[in-house]
């Protein structure tokens, strides 16, 4: 059993032995934890079977690595992650960019995973976390896209000023904390840029109103919802003999609430 699994474990054992008044959210927590125990129990076995390629999905191909810096790993490397978005990520890959930003990169599923499909775009890669851009370094290796990887830390508002009068992307998943970031008045930059957004209204409520708000005027946005469904092109034999609760704790992504994508482009983008 891995350490996170043993972790995991342990906490279980907590929330079961804790006497709370208010027993829904104490029995959530508890199935929650369970989910990603037996999630982290998946990984083990799907590695064991296929490795660490990724089966499907717009990352399909991608050399992933064995452990993701936060979050689910299983559904990255069957490629059913953030399933509602794949359509905008094609979208994205086949268009001309100069740079991506991909800001709250964790491992750099996306950083490096566009990075080998993009192969005329600079991708600049940023997390305030020291591991999480180590594995983002070791992944980029293990793709070979290397020497178009920039992995920087903290990204400022300011910071848009550098990419600007460029095709430029902005992928951000950053934990809330896009509200702050996130501001055509702050970072004017941000006005010609295409942005994909991951809105955590369960973290911060109203957000996604602001963002589309702040930005109705320049971009034309698309608002992606997620009912936390998801289905796989391929299912291999092995994931088939699978019992029917494994297969869905496989695809299952630990989100907590509402987490909607802003598919944001500019309305008057930078010239090619």
């Amino acid at each position: 059993m891995s350490e996170y699994s043993d972790n995991i474990r342990k906490l279980i054992i907590k929330q079961l032995e804790v006497d709370s008044a208010d027993q829904n959210f104490t029995l959530n927590n508890t199935l929650r934890l369970l989910g990603k125990w037996r999630s982290t129990l998946l990984q083990n076995t799907l590695i064991q079977n296929h490795g660490t390629t990724v089966l499907q999905g717009p990352m399909k191909g991608l050399e992933f690595l064995r452990h993701s810096s936060e979050g689910c790993h299983v559904p990255k490397l069957l490629g059913t992650y953030e399933q509602p978005l794949h359509h905008h990520i094609t979208e994205a890959i086949n268009h001309s960019y100069d740079n991506l930003l991909n800001i709250g990169c964790a491992e750099g599923y996306y950083a490096v995973g566009l990075a080998r499909l993009m192969t005329k775009t600079v991708s600049y890669a940023y997390d305030i976390d020291a591991n999480a851009r180590e594995s983002c370094r070791a992944l980029a290796i293990k793709n070979g896209v290397e020497d178009r990887l920039i992995i920087g830390e903290l990204f400022t508002p300011d910071d848009f000023a550098k990419f600007e009068v460029t095709r430029t992307l902005v992928f951000c998943d950053i934990e809330g904390s896009e509200r702050e970031l996130l501001n055509p008045v702050t970072a004017p930059a941000l006005k010609t840029m295409d942005i994909i957004v991951e809105s955590h209204e369960c973290l911060v409520k109203g957000v996604t109103e602001e963002l589309i708000s702040r930005f109705s005027s320049t971009h034309s946005i698309t608002k992606v919802s997620d009912d936390g469904s998801r289905s796989l092109d391929y299912m291999p034999d092995w994931y088939k003999n699978l019992a029917h609760l494994d297969q869905l704790i496989g695809l299952w992504e630990w989100r907590s609430g509402p987490t909607p994508w802003l598919v944001m482009k500019a309305k008057g983008g930078a010239e090619a």
